[in-house]
C-alpha cells in the first residue's frame, strides 16, 4: 500500500480487492490527533493504535500520526508492537497487555515498553533487567482504579508502596490507569477513579501519570495528568456522545447495488422470511454482509443511503448480501451499479453501531478484508476543524 501526499490537494491510492470501497481519510486522523493534543495540554498526547489501528490499517495510520507529532504509541499485544517498531523505529511503544508468556526478551530486544499489570510482571521485568545486564529496563506501571480487569489491585499497590525496591531494575516511564465510564458525562465513576488514581500516585515513586482516554480528555475530572491516551476519537468516533462529535469524520464505505427487483405481498425477503412485504415494494440487493462487518443485528432495523436518501434494511443480513427497501428512491438512483453509502456523511460508525445495538469501536474493528481500501492524504497544512 502506497500512500502519497501532494501539497494543496488530496491524493487517493489503494489496491483493488473487493466490490466495496472503504476510504480512510488520513488527513482527518492527523487533524483529530492535533485537536486531542490541544485538549490534553499542558500534558502530552499519545496515540492508541491497537487492533491494526482500530481496523483502519496500522501501516498507513501510524506514520500519519508520527508526522502529526505523536511520539508515544500504545498497542495491545507484543506482535502489534513489533510491527509498529518496524514502521516507527524511533517511537516510544507501550504494550497494554503487559508481559504475555514468552514475550519479555523480545520486547526488551526491540526497545518496547510493557505495561506491567501485576507484581508478578514487575518481578519478571526487573529480573530480566538483571539477567541481561540492562538495568534499568523501561516500562509503564498500571494501577487499577476500579475497572477490575488489568492493573495492580489495591493490595498489590499497597505492597509496592511499602517496598519501592520491588521496582529496582525498572526505569518507570509512567504510571497509568484506565477509565471505565468516561463516555457517560453523568457518571460519578470518572471523578472517583481520578481521586483513587491521585491517591495511588501519592504513595508510589514519582513518574509521569496517564489516565485520560478519548472521552476522558473531555471530562474535567480526568484532566491534570501528564499523558493522555486517546484511541477511538483519532478515528472519528464521538468521545462525547451527549453532544455533537468534535472529531473529523475518517471513514466512508460505499458498495454498489447488485440487483433490484419488485416484490409484492404476501412475499417475504431473505433468510427466515423475517420480513413480509405489506405493499408493492422495490428491493435492492447489495453485496455486503456480516463477513464484511455489517452486523446481523441491523437486520430489519438498520438503514443504508442512496443519493442522500435513506433506505431501510429489510430481511436478515446474510454473510455476503443485504437487502434494502428502495421503493421511494427514483429508479436511476437505485439501479444496479449505483453506490450505496453504509458509512459516510449521512451515517457514521456510531450511528450504524447504535442501530446494531453495539458501539462504534466494534463497527470499525470489524470492517472486513474484502473491501478495496483507499487512503486519502490531506495536505499537511490542512488545519481545518
Amino acid at each position: 500500500m502506497d500512500v502519497q501526499t501532494q501539497a494543496g490537494r488530496p491524493m487517493v491510492t489503494g489496491a483493488s480487492r473487493g466490490v466495496g470501497l472503504l476510504t480512510i481519510d488520513l488527513g482527518a486522523i492527523a487533524a483529530n490527533y492535533r485537536l486531542l493534543r490541544r485538549q490534553a495540554a499542558p500534558g502530552a498526547c499519545a496515540a492508541v493504535v491497537k487492533a491494526n489501528a482500530y481496523g483502519l490499517g496500522l501501516d498507513a495510520v501510524a506514520p500519519t500520526l508520527w508526522r502529526a507529532g505523536a511520539r508515544v504509541f500504545f498497542v495491545a499485544l507484543p506482535d502489534e508492537a513489533l510491527v509498529l517498531r518496524s514502521l516507527l523505529p524511533d517511537a516510544h511503544i507501550g504494550v497494554l497487555g503487559g508481559l504475555l508468556p514468552g514475550s519479555a526478551d523480545t520486547l526488551a530486544d526491540a526497545a518496547i515498553w510493557p505495561v506491567l499489570n501485576h507484581l508478578g510482571e514487575v518481578a519478571a521485568w526487573a529480573g530480566l533487567a538483571r539477567r541481561i545486564g540492562r538495568s534499568p529496563l523501561p516500562a509503564f506501571l498500571h494501577v487499577d482504579t476500579g475497572m477490575n480487569r488489568l492493573g495492580l489491585p489495591p493490595d498489590e499497590r499497597a505492597r509496592l508502596a511499602a517496598d519501592p525496591s520491588l521496582l529496582d531494575g525498572i526505569d518507570l516511564r509512567g504510571i497509568i490507569s484506565h477509565l471505565a465510564c468516561a463516555d457517560d458525562a453523568d457518571s460519578p465513576m470518572t471523578a472517583a477513579q481520578a481521586r483513587t488514581f491521585r491517591d495511588a500516585l501519592a504513595t508510589l515513586p514519582i513518574a509521569p501519570s496517564s489516565l485520560a482516554n478519548s472521552s476522558g480528555l473531555f471530562r474535567p475530572a480526568a484532566s491534570g495528568f501528564d499523558l493522555a491516551r486517546p484511541g477511538m476519537a483519532l478515528y472519528g468516533l464521538n468521545p462525547t456522545p451527549e453532544r455533537a462529535n468534535p472529531m473529523r469524520p475518517v471513514v466512508t464505505l460505499t458498495v454498489p447495488v447488485l440487483q433490484v427487483r419488485h416484490v409484492d405481498r404476501p412475499m417475504t425477503v431473505g433468510y427466515g422470511a423475517s420480513y413480509q412485504v405489506a405493499q408493492p415494494a422495490k428491493i435492492a440487493t447489495i453485496p455486503v454482509g456480516y463477513a464484511d462487518g455489517l452486523l446481523r443485528s441491523v437486520s430489519n432495523c438498520g438503514v443504508v443511503w442512496l443519493a442522500g436518501r435513506p433506505a431501510p434494511i429489510v430481511g436478515r443480513v446474510s454473510m455476503d448480501l443485504v437487502t434494502a427497501d428502495v421503493t421511494g428512491i427514483p429508479g436511476d438512483l437505485a439501479a444496479p451499479g449505483q453506490p450505496v453509502e453504509l458509512l459516510g456523511p449521512n451515517q457514521d460508525a456510531d450511528t450504524l453501531a447504535k442501530a446494531a445495538g453495539t458501539i462504534g469501536y466494534e463497527m470499525l474493528t470489524g470492517l472486513g478484508g474484502r473491501f478495496r481500501r483507499q487512503y486519502l492524504q490531506t495536505a499537511p497544512d490542512d488545519t481545518s476543524r
